[in-house]
């Protein structure tokens, strides 16, 4: 397994997806999405399995000083999410093209 968690050190999601891995001894890439980001192949994989509008975060303040919940576009969407990484939900777990958004450990258990 190759996993990589793009989280903020905050967030208290990021912090339990780090542990359930550490503690089950898997080893993992901790990237800090805020400074960061995704780049456009790691975003394209994600929102391939995803979608584009589960990792905006809409609850944030991000989401509402750029006024997102305007922008219906999927292609504006992805812009925005590269050019501003606060925008994303966190954390986004990845385990080559597979992926998921936030603490998922029902699913991380079965990844091989």
């Amino acid at each position: 397994m190759n996993i990589q968690i793009y989280g903020r050190s905050k967030c208290f999601d990021t912090q339990k997806a780090k542990r359930y891995f550490k503690e089950r001894k898997i080893k993992f890439q901790s990237v800090d999405i805020d400074r960061y980001g995704l780049s456009r192949g790691e975003l394209a994989s994600v929102k391939a399995v995803t979608g584009i509008d589960n990792l905006l975060n809409i609850d944030g303040k991000e989401y509402e000083r750029l006024n997102l919940k305007y922008i219906s576009t999927g292609e504006t969407k992805e812009e925005m999410l590269l050019n501003n990484p606060r925008l994303y939900v966190s954390p986004i777990v990845r385990n080559g093209n597979k992926a998921t958004i936030g603490y998922r450990p029902e699913v991380w258990k079965n990844w091989k």
